[in-house]
């Protein structure tokens, strides 16, 4: 049947006396004790509201029961009625946190808190319509909707804005035109689609059909006159057409679920404009649906549909012999039903609905013809199952822990201070944040400021916060940043940013390095006129000096030089590659009295960890200063990694001569 929202009595007169008549239709709904925190929470908030408006001219205590009466219309929980009723206080009152803790609990003001701040951040980030880049709006669009959903733990914050934006849509004529036509924009934009993800079909119809009459009224005028009757003839219609194939499937001893509404004028205008289709070739402006138990039900169900009426050629889909990409199952099609009006009707099993509503075929997508996002689906899927869930949940007590939001959790959602949403891993520090608007800014990020105040740069930003970066105007980044211990980066992209930046400053030092060790090798290879710029292209590098860099930042090992050096001159390596060399020539004297292998006129320095002094063992290691003496026992020796061990070079005190 026909979903129909429960009605409340229309909002007149003084404040005492609408919040009394407003209040004694909820007796019905909730228990005396939860319509008494209800109550004085609309007795609070009344004295506060009293004088004030919304931007339609509505009252502010008019609209906030208003909009509370959607959402029992949702059968939600009596906090999330008492929040609604105090969604305004913020505004009007210091202090108001811990008032509205004291009075009412922490879990309504919770919500109430939640609500302040999406607001905020809804009005800082106001959308524009007119960006000239479509995909970058678009983006942004979307990033601020998942940023309203990631800011808020409890998911009953979002539905309350909701139902606050469906309440404000249904008062708009009182506001001016450009405020009828933001508003509007912005539920287009926004809470249309949030609704729509969510699941929440009852408000989600309305939110689209609202703004739509005021962005394009014409045309919405115009398929409303073209429809030719009232929404409640049309509801009486489908009805007619429920109870007609109820009895239809029972006399054929098939147990089916039918239900229906009548199609919205937005979801008119939709298709007709996605299609490129004229109002008199759209077969499902009504539309039903058969739920039945099993796949063989699904065709006899659809052999009696045809039976009933006359389907239109052309507009039959077997989704269930060939699903959608997506895995979407369901038989489509159009008949001309009573009177001859056409009727859309869609036949699936039960499980087939339940992956069309929950699973990977989920409505908001194929409808958006958006992809899946790294889980998102899922946690979308789990909020509306509880969303579903929310009576059963009131009675056992869980509710507050049930609602609880998971969504988008391993995200957080920042703005620039022009309001552009910014999506960063969690954990996500300015350092992050400066790196993902331009590589230069975050090399000069000196400091930041987070809603205003100074903070550390490795401070971990939240979902929600404006962030400013203060900067120098030529500067490097820190090599604390590559530091893990340090927290300063939390993005892999941004640490490649850095680490590119150093090895692209340490260039003369990284040649120079990448040249000793490849003298070194050569000379172990028993390679001494070996081309080396050939060498260096056969490794694949442009230039020798690239190669050299490149070996000098332990980029190129020495089993690849080796590889490379035996393919380019086959006949002249007498010395296969081992990781420490035998000695190949005559060992040289360093100037500090010291011994060797192959090399000479180095500086040569003692290492600080094991002081070594005759008549110490030795092993020298090269560094990009020279040789570093090591006693062979040193414990950074026997530690060492064994790709740094053809840096080891045998070495021995010189015998001092008589003098």
């Amino acid at each position: 049947m026909v979903s129909i929202q429960h009605q409340f009595p229309p909002l007149a007169g003084e404040d005492s006396a609408d919040i009394q008549n407003w209040l004694a239709a909820l007796s019905d709904v909730y228990a005396p004790a939860e319509i008494e925190l209800i109550r004085k929470a609309c007795e609070f908030a009344a004295p506060l509201y009293h004088g004030k408006t919304v931007v339609t001219g509505t009252p502010l205590l008019q609209h906030a029961l208003g909009s509370a009466s959607i959402l029992i219309g949702l059968n939600m929980d009596h906090e999330t009625i008492a929040a609604t009723a105090l969604h305004a206080v913020p505004e009007l009152l210091e202090g108001w946190n811990e008032v509205l803790t004291e009075r009412f609990g922490r879990n309504v003001t919770a919500m109430v808190d939640g609500i302040s701040r999406m607001e905020q951040i809804r009005q800082f980030s106001e959308v524009r319509s007119a960006d000239k880049d479509q995909e970058a709006h678009a983006q942004q669009i979307e990033s601020l909707r998942k940023m309203l959903l990631a800011m808020v733990e409890d998911i009953r914050v979002v539905l309350i804005k909701l139902a606050e934006r469906t309440q404000t849509l249904r008062t708009l004529s009182g506001a001016s035109p450009e405020q009828q036509k933001q508003v509007a924009q912005e539920t287009h934009n926004i809470f249309g689609p949030l609704a729509n993800r969510l699941g929440v079909w009852q408000i989600k119809w309305e939110l689209e059909d609202l703004s739509m009459r005021y962005l394009e009224p014409e045309l919405y005028k115009k398929i409303a006159r073209l429809l030719d009757e009232r929404r409640v003839d049309r509801e009486r219609y489908i009805t007619d057409v429920l109870e007609r194939l109820q009895q239809a499937l029972a006399q054929h001893g098939i147990k089916g679920e039918v239900t229906g509404r009548p199609k919205h004028i937005y979801s008119i205008i939709n298709k007709m404009k996605r299609k490129q289709l004229d109002f008199d070739q759209l077969y499902d402006v009504r539309a039903v649906r058969i739920l039945v138990d099993n796949i063989e039900q699904c065709y006899a169900a659809l052999s009696i549909v045809h039976e009933l009426w006359t389907p239109i050629q052309k507009e039959f889909d077997d989704y269930i012999a060939r699903p959608k990409p997506n895995g979407y199952r369901s038989l489509h099609t159009a008949v001309l039903g009573p009177r001859e009006l056409s009727v859309e009707v869609q036949i699936r099993t039960q499980q087939m609905h339940h992956d069309s509503e929950l699973g990977v075929a989920a409505h908001w997508r194929y409808k958006e013809n958006r992809k899946s996002e790294g889980g998102v689906d899922e946690k979308i899927a789990w909020l509306r199952q509880i969303l579903a869930w929310k009576t059963e949940l009131a009675d056992s007590g869980e509710m507050q822990e049930q609602f609880r939001n998971e969504l988008l959790q391993d995200r957080v959602y920042v703005l620039t201070p022009q309001g552009k949403v910014i999506d960063l891993p969690k954990g996500a520090t300015p350092v992050d944040f400066a790196y993902v608007l331009h590589t230069d800014l975050g090399h000069r990020t000196r400091g930041a400021k987070v809603d205003g105040s100074i903070v550390p740069l490795n401070y971990k930003l939240q979902t929600g916060q404006r962030v400013e970066i203060l900067t120098i105007k030529v500067g490097a980044p820190s090599r604390d940043w590559l530091s893990p211990q340090l927290g300063f980066l939390k993005s892999s992209r941004a640490r490649a940013k850095v680490r590119h930046w150093f090895s692209t400053q340490n260039l003369d030092a990284s040649i120079a390095e990448g040249r000793i060790i490849l003298d070194r090798e050569l000379h172990r290879l028993g390679v001494t006129d070996i081309n080396q710029e050939k060498l260096a292209q056969r490794l694949r590098f442009n230039k020798l000096d690239e190669l050299l860099a490149a070996i000098g930042r332990d980029e190129v090992k020495q089993n690849r030089i080796a590889t490379a050096v035996q393919q380019e001159a086959p006949t002249k390596v007498v010395i296969p590659a081992k990781v420490v060399a035998p000695r190949t020539a005559a060992p040289r004297t360093s100037s500090s009295g010291v011994l060797i292998e192959g090399v000479g006129g180095l500086t040569v320095r003692m290492a600080k960890c094991c002081k070594p002094e005759p008549p110490d063992r030795i092993v020298g290691y090269t560094t990009r200063l020279g040789i570093t003496l090591h006693r062979e026992d040193c414990s950074c020796v026997q530690r060492m990694p064994q790709d740094r061990r053809d840096r080891l070079l045998e070495a021995a005190w010189a015998e001092k001569k008589d003098s």
